[in-house]
């Protein structure tokens, strides 16, 4: 099978670039081994929109990062994607944190991002749930938060109604050049292309060195979560980080864009790069580390955790361009990848669309349009819409309020779910307190509906993660 371009990736990244290249003429294709977009690190970090002050002054983390922040509150408009600016906070509690922040405030304003020093007082008027222990903090008013798989999601939608194909489920065994196109061989099948990027995340530096001699290495560091159930109040209203470190960010206690409260993650090099199992060690730490920033910090409210792994290069930048003829590459994306994403996908867009003398389409389909959640209605708009489609009288997920219309939309985008965890991050149904505990069956059934197989087949996240084996009744007449 022939493509003119394909992609190897379909998280963040990559469905930010096929949204890019879907707008010149050409078949494009976007492979990922995981059964769905977002399946990597873009469903699992801290949806945070970093303001750009921690990346080091003249790198491409520092250019991107400022750039692409500068470009979500439009995007995500189009989109119709979650995006709040509620600012954040990076506290200190000796004179080293100071340095520190010091630091890190000179290093925001060369990079044209607005920080300032708050002292103690000042902190504790902003986020008066803050340990009184604090001396200082950087304040970055610009810092954001979305959802980054919806974010995915959205960006694959646009790609594919400009035309991009999504071939999902296929991990590539090997990339090769041969009689002048880019050989892309899967555990499946085997494509040909003209263009070849990789965007592979985790995986980046495994496709580069099939493409190139100089070889590079990324390292999978995991970070665990916890996820804390919805309140009347959170506790914080900014994002709380502490003192970088060697490791990364640093643990933070961060409100979601939905409600929640996030803590976490930890940071710890691991040789797999597929484990994003959670420990009872990990959790211990991200608890002891947030207690710091919030003494009262408790498992009494969470509601569940996870794991996910960043791409960590070992030199410590982006690696973003030309990597051999008519391949091209993103390596290393990790924090600040989201925040960075739209301009990575704009640079290295308008690259390869000047080398390869891409012709632009004529005419561009806009992005398609979200329809306002169930759970965000007034009463007016919720009984107007139950008169137009009964389906929104159908609640399945109680703790999130979503109706059978939307898991049913949610099944039919462009994009659309192919599995519980599918309709779980494009609805929120099983995001709640009860972690799909009252509506999975009900979207199980849904899904079969939709998808024209039988409940036996339905996936928790594709592949052989089954739900079912089978009637009770069928099972008892076997034995």
């Amino acid at each position: 099978m022939h493509y003119n371009m394909m992609i190897i990736g379909a998280g963040v990244t990559g469905c930010a670039l096929a949204r890019v290249l879907s707008r010149y003429e050409g078949s494009l294709a976007v492979l990922d081994r995981g059964y769905d977009v977002a399946e990597g690190a873009s469903k699992a970090n801290s949806g945070i929109v970093h303001a750009g002050f921690d990346a080091k002054p003249g790198t491409l983390k520092a250019k991107l990062n400022v750039r692409g922040a500068n470009m979500f509150p439009g995007l995500c408009e189009e989109l119709g994607v979650p995006y709040s600016q509620p600012g954040a906070l990076v506290i200190g509690f000796d004179e080293e944190d100071r340095r520190t922040l010091l630091n890190l405030v000179e290093q925001g304003v060369q990079n044209g991002v607005e920080v300032r020093l708050l002292e103690r007082d000042q902190v504790l008027e902003l986020e008066p749930n803050t340990n009184p222990a604090v001396e200082c903090a950087l304040y970055a008013p610009t810092s954001g938060l979305t959802s980054p798989y919806e974010l995915t999601f959205a960006l694959a939608d646009h790609a594919a109604v400009n035309g991009a194909e999504f071939l999902l489920g296929e991990e590539v065994a090997s990339v090769a050049r041969t009689g002048g196109l880019w050989q892309v061989t899967t555990d499946k099948n085997i494509y040909t292309c003209e263009i070849l990027v990789n965007c592979a995340g985790i995986s980046s530096a495994k496709i580069h060195n099939m493409m190139s001699d100089d070889k590079k290495t990324v390292i999978p560091r995991r970070g665990q979560y916890y996820l804390m159930d919805r309140m009347a109040n959170l506790p914080f209203h900014m994002t709380m980080f502490q003192c970088p470190t060697k490791m990364g960010k640093g643990v933070l206690v961060s409100p979601t864009v939905h409600g929640n409260l996030l803590l976490g993650p930890s940071a710890e090099d691991i040789p797999d790069e597929k484990d994003v199992s959670t420990t009872a060690e990990g959790l211990a730490f991200v608890m002891d580390k947030c207690r710091l920033t919030w003494p009262q910090a408790t498992i009494r409210g969470a509601i569940t955790n996870f794991s996910g792994i960043r791409a960590h290069e070992q030199d410590g930048d982006f690696i973003i361009g030309k990597v051999a003829e008519n391949a091209y590459e993103t390596v290393g994306i990790e924090s600040p990848g989201l925040s960075s994403a739209p301009a990575i996908a704009e640079m290295l867009g308008a690259q390869i669309a000047a080398e390869q003398n891409l012709q632009a389409k004529g005419e561009i389909v806009p992005a398609p349009k979200r329809s306002k959640p169930f759970s965000h209605m007034t009463d007016a708009e919720r009984a107007k819409a139950v008169a137009e489609n009964p389906l929104y009288g159908n609640l399945v997920c109680r703790c999130e309020v979503v109706t059978e219309a939307e898991i049913r939309e949610a099944i039919r985008r462009p994009v659309g779910a192919t599995t519980v965890d599918g309709v779980k991050r494009r609805t929120r149904s099983g995001m709640g307190r009860c972690q799909g505990g009252f509506c999975s069956p009900r979207v199980m059934e849904i899904l079969a509906e939709e998808l024209g197989i039988p409940m036996t087949e339905v996936t928790k996240c594709g592949g052989e993660s089954y739900l079912l084996s089978g009637r009770v009744g069928e099972k008892e007449e076997q034995k």
